[in-house]
C-alpha cells in the first residue's frame, strides 16, 4: 500500500493550488482536553472490560489519545518494515511519532481557524484520481487497502487531512516566496562560474530541532543530543536507525533519506561540507537556523553535460479559470463556464475581456494569457485538454484540481528556447531551496506556538 500513499501525497501536491472548500465534519475533543481522562463510545465487537482510553497529551484545545497513538504506531511499523528501514526502540519510535503527530494537530487546527476545508465531492474526485493512477477501481482501492488492515474510512480522512495541511502550507509559506530578476541572474552566473564538472549527490539527513526563542541553556542541550549522535555513529552505529530514533527532520522515518540533491538546490553550509566527502561518509555537526545537523553523502553521480535545447513544441494559450468555493459549486462552475464558451463561439464577448471580468487566476489581468508553455508545465488534464485543440479553438470546460478552465489555443511553435527554460530551471531551483527552509521554519513556528501538555511522563521527549 506504500505505492497508494506515495501517489496520494503526490495528488495531494497537485490539490495545494485550489481554494479551501466546504467543511469538513470532525469530532471535537475540545472538553476532553480539560479532564483527566474519558471513556469513548465502546467501539463494536469490543467489550465494556476493554482497557479505558485515555489523553497521552493535550495540544491547544485538542488532545491526543493513546488509543490514536498506539494506532499510528502500528501503521509506521509496517510502513517501515515494508520499507526494510531499521526500527529505533519502541520508546524513541513513539516519541518521534507523537512529536509528529502533535505538528500535525497543531497544524490542523490553524487550518480550521483559517476556514481551510475540503468537503466531501472534492474528496471523492481526488480519490478517484488516486485509484485511477494505481489502475485501480475505487472499489478495488479499498478492497485492497481493508485487506492490508486500513479501513477505508481512515485512509478518506488522512487524505483529506493531507489535502488541507498542503492548502495551508501553500498559503502560509509557497504563497509568500518570492524570487526576484536578480536572483535568477545570480543563479545563472554562479553556474557559469562553476566547474564545468557537475554532479548530483545522494544524502541523508539527522537534524536536531532548536525551538524557537531557545535559551543558551536548551540549545546547549540540543547540541549535546547531537553530539551524542555523532559519537555513536563514529562508532559504528546505523545512520538510518540513529535517523530514525533521534531526527526531528520529517523524513526521520524513512532513514533520513533526502534523496538526490545537486549542490545549488542545497544551503551553501551544506554543499560545501558534502562535496568534500566520499560515498559513506558523513559531515560533523553543523548549525543551521533551525537546528543542528548531521549529513551523510550516501553516493555520487556525474551528470551528463547540458545538451544544446532541442527543438520542442510549445504552446502559447489562455484560460478562465472558475474555482470551487463555499459558494460557487462544482455545478455551478461548470454551467458558468459552459454559457461563457456559448458566447464565445456566437462572437458575443472576447475570450480576453470575460477572463478580466471572471477569472479567478492571476492570469486575469492579462487577459488569461499564460504565455508560452513547456509540455509538463500544466497539469495533466489540462495539458490533454489544451494539446487536443487547435490554434484559435476554445475548449469545454475543463476541471482539473484548481478548479474548471475554458482553454484556448493562440498558436503553438518550435524552436531553440535555451535561455527562457534557463531561466525557469534557475527560478525552480531557487524556490525548491528556499521552500525547503521556509517549511521547516514555519512548521517549527506552529509547534513552538501550540501550548502542549504531556500527561505521562514517559511520553515527554528527551532534551
Amino acid at each position: 500500500m506504500h505505492q497508494l500513499k506515495i501517489a496520494a501525497l503526490l495528488l495531494c501536491a497537485v490539490a495545494a493550488g485550489g481554494d479551501a472548500l466546504a467543511q469538513d465534519a470532525k469530532p471535537a475533543a475540545a472538553q476532553a482536553a480539560g479532564t483527566k481522562g474519558f471513556t469513548p463510545p465502546v467501539p463494536v465487537g469490543e467489550s465494556r472490560n476493554a482497557p479505558i482510553d485515555s489523553i497521552a497529551v493535550v495540544v491547544n484545545d485538542d488532545v491526543i489519545t493513546r488509543r490514536e497513538l498506539s494506532e499510528r504506531v502500528k501503521t509506521m511499523v509496517q510502513r517501515m518494515k515494508a520499507q526494510q528501514v531499521q526500527l529505533p526502540g519502541e520508546a524513541d519510535l513513539q516519541r518521534q511519532i507523537l512529536e509528529r503527530m502533535i505538528v500535525e494537530r497543531a497544524q490542523m487546527q490553524l487550518a480550521k481557524e483559517m476556514g481551510v476545508r475540503v468537503d466531501d465531492n472534492q474528496l471523492d474526485r481526488t480519490i478517484a484520481r488516486i485509484a485511477e493512477q494505481q489502475k485501480m477501481t475505487v472499489q478495488q482501492m479499498r478492497d485492497q487497502l481493508e485487506k492490508e488492515g486500513t479501513s477505508f474510512a481512515t485512509f478518506r480522512e488522512e487524505i483529506r487531512e493531507e489535502i488541507i495541511m498542503q492548502r495551508l502550507r501553500e498559503h502560509e509559506v509557497d504563497s509568500k516566496l518570492q524570487i526576484s530578476e536578480a536572483e535568477v541572474d545570480a543563479h545563472i552566473a554562479a553556474e557559469a562560474a562553476a566547474a564545468a564538472e557537475q554532479f548530483e549527490m545522494n544524502i541523508s539527513q539527522i537534524m536536531v530541532r532548536i525551538p524557537e526563542n531557545a535559551s543558551p541553556e536548551v540549545i546547549a542541550q540540543r547540541k549535546a543530543r547531537a553530539d551524542e549522535v555523532m559519537r555513536q555513529l563514529r562508532t559504528g552505529a546505523d545512520f538510518a536507525k540513529m535517523a530514525a530514533t533521534y531526527s526531528d527532520a520529517s523524513d526521520a522515518l524513512k532513514g533520513g533519506e533526502v534523496g538526490w540533491r545537486a549542490p545549488d538546490r542545497l544551503p551553501p553550509l551544506f554543499a560545501e561540507a558534502l562535496t568534500k566527502l566520499k560515498p559513506g561518509q558523513t559531515t560533523p555537526v553543523m548549525k543551521s537556523v533551525t537546528g543542528f545537523h548531521i549529513l551523510k553523502l550516501v553516493d555520487r553521480r556525474s551528470v551528463a553535460e547540458a545538451q544544446a535545447a532541442s527543438a520542442v513544441q510549445q504552446t502559447r494559450a489562455r484560460h478562465i479559470l472558475i474555482k470551487v468555493t463555499p459558494t460557487m459549486s462544482a455545478a455551478d462552475a461548470k454551467r458558468k463556464l459552459t454559457e461563457l464558451k456559448e458566447r464565445l463561439d456566437n462572437k458575443a464577448a472576447k475570450f480576453e475581456d470575460l477572463a478580466r471580468l471572471v477569472s479567478n487566476d492571476g492570469s486575469a489581468a492579462k487577459g488569461g494569457d499564460l504565455g508560452w508553455l513547456y509540455p509538463g508545465d500544466t497539469v495533466p488534464e489540462f495539458e490533454a485538454a489544451m494539446n487536443g485543440l487547435k490554434p484559435g479553438e476554445v475548449s469545454s470546460p475543463v476541471e482539473t484540481s484548481f478548479g474548471f478552465h475554458l482553454i484556448e489555443v493562440l498558436e503553438r511553435k518550435s524552436e531553440d528556447v535555451s535561455k527562457e527554460k534557463q531561466r525557469n530551471a534557475a527560478r525552480n531551483a531557487i524556490r525548491e531551496r528556499k521552500l525547503e527552509v521556509a517549511v521547516d521554519d514555519w512548521q517549527r513556528q506552529v509547534r513552538d506556538r501550540a501550548y502542549v501538555e504531556y500527561r505521562a511522563e514517559e511520553l515527554k521527549p528527551a532534551q
